[in-house]
C-alpha cells in the first residue's frame, strides 16, 4: 500500500461499522461512503492534520476546533455531524489495529489544502475564552454577550429573550413561546402594580420591559454586558417606560441595601455564577428580598454534580462560557436552603429548552450570510455547533433547566394568599 493510500484505508477501518449514512471527503479528492443509502452528511477533511486529529486523538474538542478554523467542513445536518462524537468515543480497537492506525496517520503525506480564510478569530473577538477571569466578571460576560447585538437579533425573537422559551405545543412559534415564558415568570412571582422588582442578569431587558408594561411594576435590571445595557436602555426609552423600567451596569455582588425589592427574578444568569459563588449569590438575593417577597431562579443544571471535567465542560469553558459552571438540581436546592430560603415550587423545562435551541439553530443557519458579515465565519461556526450540541444534550437528559420559586424561610403564612404558588401551566404535548 502506498503512503498516499493510507488515509483512506485507515478511515475505512474506523468507520466501517458507522451506524448511519456518511460521506468522508479527503483533501486529495478521495471520497469514502458508509451506510446503505446515499449520504446526506458529508464531512470534509481539508488537510493531513485534520485527518491525524480525527484518527489519533478522536477528541471532540480538538475536532470542533478544526471545524471552527476551517480544517474540517460539514455539509448537511450539524446534528448528524455531532452524533459522530458518540461513535468515535465508543469505538473499540485492538492493539494491533491501533498500531497500524498510528503508523498510517504518522506516515500519511500529502500537499493538503491551505486552512480556510476564516482560520483566525473574528477581529475584536477571541476564538478561545480568557483563562480564568473572575467568575461572572465583565471580562467573562463580555466574551459571551458582547459579540454584536445585530448578531443576536438574527436568531432571537424580537424581544431578545435569550433563555428557555415555554411552548404550549411544538407547533407554537418562538415569539409566542417566549412571551408565554415571560408571562409565566410574572405570574409565578405574583407581580402586583407598584411592586419593586429586580432582574439579576437582565440581558437585553425583555423581562424588565414585559413586567413593567403588563403588570405595572417598577422593574430594575442589572447586567455586566455593555452591549446589552445599551440595547435595553434604548428599548426602554423607545417604549416610553422611563420611570417604570431601568437597567444599570452592575455586578449582583455590588448591590447594596436590605429588603429593597418585593420580587426578584434571575432568568438564565445562574449559569455564570460559579459553584464557589452560590452561597454569596443566594445570600445576596435573600438580603435584597423584602419580607413576604418571592424570588424565582431560572437556571440550567447538569445531570452530573459539581461540574466535573468532561468533553462538554472543556468545550463550553474554552469557547463559549468562560468560568461557567453547572451543578445538579439537588445540589442547587441544598444551596438555596442553606441560604435560608424556603422552596415553594420547582418546574422542569428541559424539553422546552431543547425545542428553543432548535429554533435558534434553524434561524441562525437561515441567516448564515448576515451572521458571517456581522461576526465572521469562525464565530458563526462556534455558535452553530454550540447551540446544536446543547439541543442534543437537553433532548438526551444530560442537561436540565428549572424554574425554582423561593421565599425567605420561617416567615408566617398568615395573611398570605394560599390559592397556590403554581400558576396554571401549559405543557408540551
Amino acid at each position: 500500500m502506498s503512503l498516499a493510500d493510507f488515509p483512506a484505508a485507515v478511515l475505512a477501518r474506523i468507520f466501517e461499522r458507522y451506524p448511519g449514512n456518511l460521506r468522508l471527503r479527503l483533501w486529495n479528492g478521495t471520497q469514502l461512503e458508509f451506510g446503505d443509502r446515499p449520504a446526506a452528511l458529508t464531512v470534509a477533511l481539508r488537510d493531513v492534520q485534520a485527518f491525524r486529529d480525527m484518527v489519533l486523538w478522536r477528541d471532540p474538542v480538538r475536532l470542533a476546533h478544526n471545524f471552527f478554523i476551517g480544517r474540517i467542513d460539514v455539509e448537511g445536518s450539524i446534528y448528524d455531524a455531532l452524533r459522530m462524537k458518540d461513535f468515535l468515543a465508543r469505538l473499540s480497537l485492538s492493539l494491533r489495529e491501533r498500531a497500524w492506525i498510528l503508523a498510517g496517520a504518522l506516515l500519511a503525506r500529502a500537499p493538503g489544502a491551505a486552512p480556510a480564510a476564516h482560520a483566525e478569530a473574528t477581529p475584536g473577538h477571541r476564538l478561545e475564552a480568557p483563562r480564568k477571569a473572575r467568575a461572572n466578571s465583565a471580562t467573562s460576560i463580555g466574551f459571551h454577550y458582547d459579540l454584536s447585538n445585530a448578531f443576536y437579533r438574527l436568531w432571537l425573537d424580537p424581544a431578545m429573550v435569550y433563555s428557555c422559551a415555554y411552548f404550549a405545543s411544538e407547533a407554537q412559534t418562538l415569539e409566542a413561546a417566549q412571551e408565554l415564558k415571560l408571562d409565566i415568570v410574572c405570574r409565578k412571582l405574583r407581580l402586583a402594580p407598584g411592586e419593586r422588582v429586580l432582574d439579576v442578569g437582565c440581558g437585553w431587558g425583555s423581562f424588565v420591559i414585559h413586567a413593567a408594561r403588563n403588570f405595572g411594576v417598577r422593574a430594575h435590571g442589572i447586567t455586566l454586558s455593555r452591549e446589552q445595557y445599551d440595547f435595553a436602555r434604548a428599548r426602554i426609552a423607545e417604549l416610553g417606560l422611563e420611570g417604570r423600567a431601568s437597567v444599570e451596569l452592575r455586578d449582583y455582588r455590588d448591590l447594596e441595601g436590605e429588603a429593597c425589592y418585593d420580587k426578584i427574578a434571575s432568568i438564565g444568569m445562574f449559569e455564570h455564577v460559579g459553584l464557589g459563588n452560590l452561597p454569596r449569590y443566594f445570600a445576596a438575593a435573600h438580603r435584597l428580598l423584602a419580607p413576604g417577597g418571592l424570588f424565582l431562579n431560572h437556571g440550567i443544571t447538569s445531570r452530573e454534580p459539581d461540574w466535573q471535567p468532561t468533553v462538554s465542560t472543556r468545550f463550553i469553558n474554552r469557547y463559549v462560557f468562560p468560568d461557567g459552571e453547572l451543578d445538579s438540581v439537588s445540589n442547587v436546592q441544598r444551596a438555596m436552603e442553606a441560604a435560608d430560603f424556603e422552596i415553594l415550587d420547582v418546574e422542569a423545562l428541559r424539553p422546552h429548552y431543547a425545542l428553543t435551541l432548535r429554533h435558534w439553530v434553524e434561524r441562525l443557519e437561515a441567516n448564515r450570510e448576515s451572521a458571517v458579515r456581522e461576526v465572521g465565519e469562525t464565530t458563526y461556526r462556534v455558535w452553530r455547533l454550540y447551540m446544536a450540541a446543547c439541543a442534543l444534550q437537553f433532548e438526551q437528559g444530560e442537561t436540565g433547566v428549572y424554574q425554582i420559586l423561593l421565599a425567605r424561610a420561617g416567615e408566617s403564612t398568615r395573611g398570605r394568599d394560599i390559592a397556590g404558588f403554581q400558576c396554571r401551566r401549559t405543557h408540551l404535548s
